[in-house]
C-alpha cells in the first residue's frame, strides 16, 4: 500500500519535476537526438516513476501493479477529482 502511496504522489508532482528534473536531462539527450518539447514532461514521469519503484522496493512495499496504477491516477489525478466533482454537482442539479 505504501508502494501505491509512493506512486501516486510521484505521478502527482511529475508536473513540478518537469523544470528542475526533466530539464538537465533533455539538454543531455539533445546532444544525442532530437527531444521534442512535448516529451520534458514523459521524461519527468519516467524519472518519478522509476524513483517511487525504488522506493517501493527499499520499503519492501507495493507490487508492480500497485505501483503503477497508483503513479497512473497520481497523474490523472486532478483530472479525475474534477471530473467526479463536476459529475456529482450535475447530479444534484438534476434533483
Amino acid at each position: 500500500m505504501l508502494g501505491f502511496l509512493i506512486a501516486a504522489a510521484a505521478g502527482f508532482f511529475t508536473p513540478q519535476l518537469e523544470g528542475p528534473v526533466a530539464g538537465p536531462i533533455v539538454k543531455v539527450l539533445e546532444g544525442y537526438f532530437p527531444v521534442a518539447p512535448n516529451e520534458r514532461r514523459l521524461i519527468a514521469f519516467m524519472v518519478a516513476l522509476l524513483a517511487a519503484a525504488l522506493l517501493a522496493v527499499l520499503l519492501e512495499s507495493g507490487t508492480v501493479f500497485g505501483v503503477i496504477f497508483g503513479a497512473i491516477l497520481g497523474y490523472f489525478g486532478t483530472r479525475i477529482f474534477n471530473l467526479l466533482k463536476k459529475t456529482i454537482e450535475g447530479r444534484r442539479d438534476a434533483e
